[in-house]
């Protein structure tokens, strides 16, 4: 393998760890997690266990599809989607600023692997 492409596969693996780590927590339903929905108005366990499941399933299948064909629009929604989760903690959530800071490889992970492959121009690139 090439040195140009290590970085590529060491933040494959990075971002696809952090997914499936964050998948089986998820579809787990761990209860620690619950109390990021009660901001949005969602308080019902079964429900939130619901949507932990779902969003568990999204997260492994995204992590396996970031190892076998890391195409841009989904590297690109990881990373919006580590953005989103590390910010329920805070400034939505009940954590400190520091819960939010110690998340920032979960967006930046992605986020580094979606430029490495190059900015898109055409729909096509998107797709690829």
């Amino acid at each position: 393998m090439s040195e140009k492409k290590w970085p590529d596969w060491i933040l494959r693996i990075a971002v696809a760890g952090e997914f499936i780590g964050h998948g089986m927590f998820a579809i787990q339903g761990k209860e620690g997690w619950f109390q990021y929905f009660y901001p949005f108005g969602i308080t019902d366990p079964g429900m939130i266990t619901t949507i932990l499941l779902i969003i568990g399933i999204a997260d492994i299948l995204l992590a396996i599809h970031v190892l076998v064909y890391p195409i841009r629009v989904i590297v690109l929604w990881m990373a919006f989607w580590g953005l989103w989760t590390a910010m329920v903690r805070w400034p939505f959530g009940p954590d400190p600023v520091w819960d939010f800071i110690e998340r920032w490889t979960n967006w930046g992970a992605p986020l580094a692997l979606f430029f490495m492959r190059g900015t898109p121009r055409t729909l096509k690139e998107w797709l690829q």
